[in-house]
C-alpha cells in the first residue's frame, strides 16, 4: 500500500460539514488570539465521522513493526518482549502521580524502590555502589568518563588524557570520551574477535586514563583476553569502564566487578524490561567499585538508622546528569522485572539468550558468512559478503526483504569492522518455533538472491512505503506536514 492510499482512508472520505464529535458550549471567556502572522488562514482537515477516524488510526497503527506484533532481531538493541505486568505496576497511582519536588516524607515508598534497585544492580554486577540518575546508556557512558576524569584529577594525576577503545565498540563510546575531554586511542580486534593484546600494550602508558570495553563485545563474543586486558590497564594506573548496555548474556554468570572492571553501566530498558522504541525513555544506571563510589552522579538514595530514605550527594560527585532522579518509571519496571524473576529467573535470562543466539549461528553458518566461527553470547554477527560478491545482493537488500516476511531487519553494517554485517540478537524471549521460521526465511531470501536478485534490490514490496532513497532522505529530509497528497508524494 502506498503512502497516498493511507491518506485516502481518511481524506477521500471527507465530506464537507460532516463531524465526528459534538463540542460542549464554551464555559470560559474567549481569549485574545495570537498575532495574525502566527495563524494559518486555511488548514485542510478531513471532515469525517467518529467511526471513520477510529478506523483510520486503527489501520495505521497496524502498519508499524513492534515487538508485540513481529520478531525483532535487532542486534545490540535487545528488542525482547516486555511483560505487561511491569507496565501495570509502573502505572500505579503511587508511582505515576508523584512529583520529584514534593516533600521527601511523602515519597518514601518510591525512594525505597530506588534504594533497593541500587543495591540489586550493584550485587548483579559485583560493584559497590550505584547511581540511577543517568537517563540513557550514552549519558551513563558520559557519567563514567566524567568520573574517571574526576578520579585522576582528585589524585592530581593530570597527565592522564587518553582513553583506549577497541574498534568494535559502540559508536557512543568514543563520543562520550571526547565529550569528557579525553583523546581517543582506537585499537584493533584480533582474528578471534578479542582485544588485540599486542596493540593494547603498544599504546598504554602513563597518559592512559582508562579503557572502555563492551563485554560481551558488539561482535556478540565474550573477550577471552579480558583478565590480561584488565592487568595491562591496571598495572599502568588506568581504569576499566564496562559498556554493559546489554547484560543479557552474563546475568548470573559473570560479575564485571569480580573480573576487574572499575565501573559498568546498564541500559535498564534493554536488559531489565522497558518498552524500547521511539527514542525512550531510557535508564542508564551506573555501578562502580569502591574507588569511584564518592564520584557517583547526584542524587543517590540513602537510608538512615531508622529506615528513613533520603536523597544525597556523594562527597566528590560529578554532579547531576539531569534535573531530577532519572526516569523513575523505567526504574520501577526494572525493579518489578528483577523481583518477579528472582535469582533463578535472572540466570535463565542469560542461558536462554545465549542458547538462542548460538542456535541461529549453527543453523545459518552455511547460508551466510560467519566472520567469527566460535561460540557467541547473546547475539551473532553474520556477513553477506559472499552473496554480494556472487549475486550483487548486499546486506541492506537482505534486511529490506525480511520486512516482506513480517520480520524486522537485524542491525546492518555494524559492527563496522565486519563487511556487509548483519547483527542478529534473538533475545531470550523468542521461541524455537519463531527462530526456525526466521532461519527458513533467511534461507529463502538467500535463494532468491541467486535466482531473482532484483526482487531483493527493490524490497520491501508489501509495506506502506517501499524502498526509500536513503542518501536523499538523509541529505534532503522533508520534515514538515504537507496538506495535499501531491505534495506528500
Amino acid at each position: 500500500m502506498k503512502n497516498s492510499n493511507i491518506r485516502k482512508l481518511l481524506m477521500d472520505r471527507s465530506i464537507e460539514g460532516k463531524v465526528g464529535a459534538t463540542m460542549p458550549s464554551i464555559d470560559v471567556p474567549l481569549q485574545t488570539l495570537p498575532n495574525k502572522k502566527f495563524l494559518r488562514e486555511n488548514l485542510a482537515m478531513p471532515e469525517v465521522s467518529e467511526n471513520e477516524i477510529v478506523r483510520y488510526f486503527s489501520s495505521i497503527s497496524q502498519m508499524n513493526f513492534s515487538i508485540d506484533h513481529n520478531f525483532y532481531p535487532l542486534g545490540s538493541c535487545t528488542m525482547k518482549y516486555n511483560p505487561k505486568l511491569n507496565d501495570d505496576i509502573a502505572g500505579f497511582p503511587g508511582f505515576n502521580e508523584i512529583h520529584p519536588l514534593q516533600n521527601i516524607d511523602t515519597i518514601q515508598g518510591a525512594l525505597e524502590i530506588m534504594f533497593d534497585l541500587q543495591n540489586i544492580l550493584a550485587e548483579i554486577t559485583g560493584m559497590s555502589g550505584t547511581s540511577l540518575a543517568p537517563m540513557a546508556g550514552a549519558e551513563a557512558e558520559l557519567a563514567g568518563m566524567l568520573m574517571i576524569r574526576a578520579y585522576h584529577r582528585n589524585r592530581e594525576d593530570f597527565k592522564r588524557k587518553k582513553v583506549i577503545i577497541p574498534d568494535s565498540a559502540h559508536g557512543t563510546n568514543p563520543a562520550s570520551a571526547v565529550m569528557a575531554g579525553f583523546e581517543v586511542i582506537s585499537i584493533p580486534t584480533d582474528t578471534n574477535g578479542n582485544t588485540d593484546l599486542e596493540a593494547l600494550k603498544n599504546v598504554v602508558d602513563a597518559s592512559t586514563a582508562g579503557l572502555m570495553l563492551t563485554q560481551p563485545s558488539t561482535l556478540g563474543l565474550f573477550d577471552t583476553n579480558i583478565l590480561e586486558v584488565v592487568k595491562i590497564i591496571n598495572s599502568n594506573g588506568g581504569l576499566i569502564y564496562g559498556d554493559g548496555a546489554n547484560l543479557n548474556a552474563i546475568l548470573g554468570k559473570v560479575k564485571p566487578g569480580e573480573i576487574g572492571f572499575d565501573l559498568v553501566h546498564s541500559n535498564l530498558h534493554k536488559t531489565f524490561t522497558q518498552p524500547h522504541g521511539g527514542g525512550g525513555p531510557g535508564a542508564g544506571a551506573i555501578m562502580v567499585s569502591d574507588k569511584l563510589i564518592d564520584f557517583l552522579p547526584d542524587p543517590i538514595v540513602t537510608k538512615d538508622k531508622i529506615d528513613k530514605f533520603d536523597l544525597s550527594k556523594p562527597q566528590k560527585s560529578i554532579g547531576k546528569m539531569g534535573a531530577f532522579h532519572g526516569n523513575f518509571g523505567a526504574l520501577v519496571r526494572a525493579y518489578s522485572y528483577i523481583r518477579t524473576l528472582g535469582k533463578e529467573g535472572i540466570n535463565n535470562i542469560s542461558e536462554d539468550a545465549v542458547i538462542n543466539a548460538n542456535y541461529l549461528r549453527i543453523k545459518l553458518k552455511d547460508t551466510l558468512d560467519l566472520p567469527y566461527d566460535r561460540i557467541c553470547s547473546h547475539e551473532v554477527v553474520f556477513s553477506a559478503k559472499t552473496i554480494k560478491e556472487k549475486y550483487g545482493v548486499n546486506a541492506l537488500d537482505i534486511a529490506k526483504r525480511l520486512i516482506d516476511y513480517d520480520i524486522h531487519p537485524p542491525t546492518m553494517y555494524f559492527p563496522l569492522i565486519v563487511e556487509e554485517a548483519l547483527l542478529v540478537e534473538p533475545t531470550e524471549t523468542e521461541s524455537k518455533e519463531t527462530l526456525d521460521e526466521f532461519i527458513e526465511t533467511v534461507k529463502t531470501i538467500c535463494e532468491e538472491a541467486k535466482t531473482n536478485p532484483n526482487l531483493l534490490h527493490n524490497a520491501p514490496h508489501n509495506t506502506p512505503n517501499t524502498r526509500l532513497n536513503e542518501a536523499l532522505a538523509a541529505r534532503n529530509p522533508k520534515l514538515n506536514w504537507r496538506n495535499t497528497i501531491e505534495e506528500a508524494n
